[in-house]
């Protein structure tokens, strides 16, 4: 009886609904996944209850092991769940669609050819609270990737390496960074089949060839397309990661943007409501106007798409596979370090002193005070308008 009550609540779900809600979900995210998940519970299990308690955490545990933005994979399955694929792609759109629309018209404000000293002020300023905020994004992934990998000495002793060499990798060799995050998932799921057989996974292996696609691309809008890919089908622990898989190609590899540019596009990926990595749409503008922007985010959230759909009659087997849960204790660590290695290039890409002692306050305001990242950024973007309006560099 409760089965089938639950499955007459879903059906009288139409998709005008799915549209609105997730629409006022997309406009009110801010705050990133933490934000987005507590939204959707509240929605869909405790005041709508179309799901119930179990269904929802299931559901978290399953886009969690996904690459990608999980809570956009999390919107698309709760309602691929009411309303099955039409649900899926009518929700998902609609919750990445309000962002969408802010972040690019942002973004022409902020990569305008003369934007006025106010709005320069506003992006140096929250653009020094960034390394802060990968730093904390960081720190945020580590217990619970510390947890899976295990007790032994050995174990933890692997977590650390993986984690310096991605952030060697994220330092050093910006592009090949994919090659490194998968690279060292592999190295886990072999040292943990002891001796069942030592050939990666053909889902992984296919992966890599992928990779090093980026070798054969020359610019334009393939190598967009190509660096929007990476974020959505290739990267793991968290929209944060977008930062050193795009920022080497952005900057140094294509010339769309400067390095001060790049920690704009950062910022407003967080202050904006929706998912994190919308912060390709800015790049997207950078490199090729409105069109560029809309590409970027057509291609980098195609993948979570066809996850979901694809996966989700799937996710109990995904959840169990002890090569998936492999992957992940090697390459989450790898993800961690690439994340706060990241830190390094952001922080050189200053343009002024005065951006230096921001930084100390957006870390004492993050890791003292304990606030939030939005506030951090605003905060930081509230002094350097104050700045810029007082005639200091920028």
């Amino acid at each position: 009886m409760v089965e089938r009550s639950r499955a007459d609540i879903r059906d009288r779900v139409s998709l005008a609904v799915i549209a609105r809600e997730w629409i006022r979900i997309g406009c009110i995210g801010f705050g990133g996944p933490p934000a987005h998940i507590a939204l959707l519970r509240r929605m869909c299990v405790s005041e709508r209850r179309w799901l119930d308690a179990q269904e929802f955490e299931d559901g978290v545990s399953a886009t969690s092991l996904l690459p990608g933005p999980a809570s956009t994979q999390l919107a698309i399955l709760c309602a691929w769940r009411l309303r099955g694929a039409p649900g899926a792609i009518l929700g998902g759109t609609c919750f990445i669609a309000p962002g969408m629309v802010l972040i690019l018209a942002l973004s022409a404000f902020f990569l305008a050819a003369n934007p006025p000293a106010w709005i320069l002020g506003a992006a140096a300023g929250a653009g020094a609270a960034v390394p802060a905020v990968a730093l904390r994004a960081a720190l945020d992934l580590t217990p619970s990737s510390w947890r899976r990998v295990g007790t032994r000495r050995t174990e933890q002793g692997r977590w650390i390496a993986y984690a310096v060499i991605g952030a060697a990798a994220a330092v050093s060799i910006g592009p090949f960074l994919v090659v490194v995050l998968l690279g060292c998932g592999l190295v886990e799921i072999i040292i943990r089949r002891q001796g069942r057989g030592l050939s990666p996974p053909r889902s992984m292996t296919a992966l890599l060839p992928a990779a090093l696609i980026h070798t054969l691309t020359i610019g334009g809008l393939g190598a967009l397309a190509w660096v929007a890919f990476k974020v959505g089908a290739l990267s793991y622990g968290g929209g944060f990661v977008i930062v050193p898989l795009m920022q080497h190609d952005a900057v140094n590899t294509y010339h769309w943007m400067t390095g001060a540019q790049f920690l704009d596009a950062v910022a407003l990926g967080q202050i904006t409501p929706g998912p994190v990595v919308l912060t390709v749409a800015v790049v997207g503008y950078a490199a090729a106007g409105i069109a560029g922007g809309l590409l970027a985010v057509g291609v980098v959230f195609a993948p979570s798409f066809i996850f979901v759909l694809a996966g989700a009659p799937r996710f109990d087997q995904i959840r169990t596979n002890a090569e998936i849960q492999s992957f992940l204790t090697g390459a989450g660590p790898s993800v961690i370090g690439a994340i706060a290695g990241s830190t390094i290039s952001l922080g050189l890409a200053f343009q002024a002193a005065w951006q230096i002692p921001l930084l100390a306050i957006a870390l004492i305001w993050l890791f003292v005070v304990h606030r939030s990242v939005v506030s951090a950024l605003v905060l930081c973007g509230v002094i350097g308008v104050a700045v810029a309006l007082a005639g200091a560099s920028l």
